[in-house]
């Protein structure tokens, strides 16, 4: 191993392995953590934003992300790695670009990976200068991820999932949450009755104005109940924002706030086997002090049951230096029962976390605060 890789190996482990543990003993508030990792410790790109993860069939992972010299620049492409049970995250390789017919490059943006019951494996992503002005792009693979199809546009107004994975309701529907930036920030449902073939599109389901939302994710509640938790576009105040459908996706209550906080950034959550709700989310505003660069330097884990009332789990990590960050997570649960949770470290690798949901331990959010004397704060200097 090359000097400088096996410093950089060294020092992720005791990163890792500090924030386990204080002076050897564990802590009781990191209580469900089975393990933390980043995907890879050097690449030929410097940075990495917006993960997606997925199991396949055995229990193979998929993580999926955009990398290249910095968001926004042209040679940005869409990033893959994969690992085997029991194995490790092989090196990113890119597996789609946005090289144009003429020969000129645009930014990619925000993959989603998906796989519908029986169906091939799906990797939603967006081309263009900006997200206002992007649009949705799809390929296929149907052997796992080692190949793909070629790039397809998706037809407007359809423009696949901007951030969070779609989810597939027990009839087969599938549900995919989305959103547009141009004239305001406004939340649709994409819905397919095929499996992902073809698409209808419903909403807008807020006017952009009084509540500026995108990057939607569903939780389902059994019967035709479904939640769209949403980042929202405030500073001070900032907080998730929440609608509800009683009828699979076909209508949905007016947009309002949820008694969560939010910091202008992305969330993601996932519907545990037990019926409950798990959220990965900042629990800060924008600019509220020692929450680090925009309110980006913690990330946390909270638990519900009827999507009101909302419970500490995790913090993640957290960090108050400039312009370091722990953003856009993105969440699954496994076909053992284990959640894992990737997301943006630094803008310059992606961390994985696995959790064990059995093994959390809660406590109730009031008035939007985390209960910082139950679950407090820690860093990795915190664990030296």
């Amino acid at each position: 191993m090359k000097p400088a890789i096996k410093a950089l190996f060294t020092s992720a482990v005791f990163y890792l392995a500090g924030v386990l543990s204080v002076h050897g003993q564990a802590l009781p508030h990191r209580a469900g953590i089975l393990s933390e990792e980043f995907l890879y410790l050097e690449a030929d790109f410097p940075q990495c934003h917006s993960a997606t993860i997925l199991e396949l069939q055995g229990g193979e992972l998929l993580c999926a992300f955009f990398g290249g010299t910095r968001e926004r620049h042209p040679d940005v492409e869409i990033r893959l790695c994969h690992k085997k049970p029991g194995g490790s995250w092989s090196a990113p390789v890119s597996i789609a670009d946005g090289v144009q017919a003429d020969g000129s490059r645009l930014p990619t943006w925000n993959p989603v990976l998906f796989q519908p019951k029986n169906g091939p494996v799906y990797l939603f992503y967006k081309v263009g200068p900006s997200p206002s002005k992007w649009w949705g792009m799809v390929k296929t693979s149907t052997d796992g991820g080692k190949t793909w199809s070629d790039a397809k546009k998706l037809k407007e107004p359809i423009i696949g999932p901007v951030k969070n994975k779609p989810v597939q309701l027990a009839n087969g529907i599938v549900l995919s949450g989305s959103s547009t930036e141009l004239n305001g920030w406004k939340c649709h449902i994409e819905r397919s009755e095929d499996q992902g073939k073809t698409w209808s599109f419903i909403g807008p389901l807020n006017d952009g104005r009084s509540i500026g939302a995108i990057q939607p994710t569903l939780l389902t509640y059994g019967g035709d109940s479904i939640q769209l938790l949403a980042r929202t576009k405030f500073e001070e105040k900032g907080y998730i924002a929440e609608s509800w459908s009683f009828d699979q996706g076909l209508t949905w209550s007016k947009m309002k706030a949820t008694n969560l906080p939010n910091n202008n950034s992305g969330i993601d959550g996932v519907t545990l086997r037990d019926g409950s709700q798990l959220l990965v989310y900042n629990h800060s505003t924008r600019t509220q002090p020692g929450m680090g660069h925009k309110g980006r330097g913690v990330l946390n884990v909270a638990l519900t049951k009827n999507g009101r009332d909302w419970d500490a789990a995790l913090v993640l990590d957290y960090i108050d230096e400039p312009e370091k960050q722990f953003s856009y997570p993105a969440v699954i649960q496994t076909a053992d029962g284990l959640v894992h949770i990737v997301y943006t470290w630094h803008r310059k690798r992606i961390k994985h976390v696995v959790i064990d949901p059995s093994k959390l331990e809660t406590y109730p959010i009031k008035n939007r605060k985390w209960p910082i004397d139950q679950i407090p704060l820690i860093t990795s200097k915190d664990a030296q």
